[in-house]
């Protein structure tokens, strides 16, 4: 729990939230907890294991809305994948570099038919 702050009262949209938003200079900046950088782990972890067990894997980028925070699409040749919040559109770009996958920007180009396909399987399967 953060200390009380003489009158300075906490925003409740606050409420639950695992980062200390502070205010320097003018620019608000978030740090970050332990336990966000656990989860930011364990999202690359299921990135790396989802390029490493699939085969013909393709990047979307998602850029972060007012809502959601930047993310990360991976989409395997048989239209099942997987998707990730990173911490921004380079970290995405560089994990698509570093592992050899085309990355596109999913605000551009969609997503493709094959993905919609998966997902409509895996619907009639139930």
């Amino acid at each position: 729990m953060l200390p009380a702050i003489s009158g300075v009262q906490p925003s409740p949209l606050c409420a639950g939230n695992n980062a200390l938003v502070v205010w320097k200079f003018g620019k608000r900046s978030n740090i970050r907890t332990s336990t966000q950088r656990n989860l930011d782990a364990a999202a690359q972890a299921h990135l790396q294991d989802f390029v490493a067990t699939r085969r013909g894997i393709e990047a979307f980028i998602e850029q972060p809305t007012a809502v959601n925070s930047a993310s990360l699409l991976l989409i395997a040749y048989d239209g099942e994948w997987t998707r990730r919040s990173v911490p921004d559109v380079a970290w995405a770009r560089r994990f698509a570099e570093r592992h050899r996958l085309p990355s596109y920007d999913a605000g551009v180009v969609g997503y493709p038919q094959r993905m919609r396909d998966y997902d409509q399987r895996r619907r009639q399967e139930r």
